[in-house]
């Protein structure tokens, strides 16, 4: 591994995290702006995505001076706020789903490229940490999905203005949903496999 990459619990990767920290705070909000201004719940599920991230990172950062049960509480936290998400995601597409919905898919479109591009660099900086603790793979968990969607939301976005119709906007929205769901319980496995192995590392 290159000699670049960064050692866990130094100034520099408290540097990273707070650098995407704002990255993902600053894609909230404008995923918040367009998703209104859209009427797009694909574009206010990645909002809202983003924003949960964002919490999570704040955890991370004050995780990194932790002791490893402490570290293993914020990771399940985490995942449990991941599911929380997708909960919520679920329950605004099917709001909109009965009360309808006119979403603007070159919107859509156009959000999706920005974030996806901000995203890629978000991946990129945490890849760059050596040894990352459940956290940290964690957080790299996130802006994968993030990623993911972004394509998600660029298809759906397309498919809204070829077909003028409004379900592949509510289509995504699920579809989101659903990824956060799966890395909230990748998130809560990897802490419980952590928390196997310290125990199995104290017996011997």
């Amino acid at each position: 591994m290159s000699q670049e990459n960064i050692d866990v619990g130094t100034s520099s990767q408290r540097r990273i995290l707070w650098i995407v920290l704002a990255l993902n705070v600053g894609l909230a909000a404008a995923f918040a702006v367009t998703g209104l201004s859209a009427d797009s719940s694909a574009l206010i599920a990645n909002g809202l995505d983003n924003l949960s991230d964002s919490v999570v990172y704040v955890i991370t950062l004050l995780a990194l001076s932790r002791s490893l049960v402490w570290k293993r509480g914020a990771a399940r936290v985490s995942g449990i706020l991941l599911i929380l998400f997708s909960a919520g995601v679920l329950f605004d597409v099917a709001r909109r789903f009965l009360t309808g919905t006119e979403p603007i898919g070159s919107m859509m479109m156009w959000m999706a490229l920005a974030a996806a591009a901000v995203n890629l660099l978000c991946v990129w900086l945490l890849k760059r940490i050596r040894r990352p603790d459940v956290n940290i793979r964690a957080a790299s968990t996130f802006s994968t999905n993030d990623f993911v969607a972004n394509a998600g939301v660029l298809v759906g976005g397309g498919l809204v203005l070829w077909l003028d119709q409004s379900w592949p906007d509510l289509a995504v929205g699920v579809a989101v949903a659903g990824i956060a769901l799966k890395g909230g319980f990748e998130i809560l496995h990897d802490a419980h496999l952590e928390t196997d192995k310290h125990r199995k590392h104290v017996i011997q």
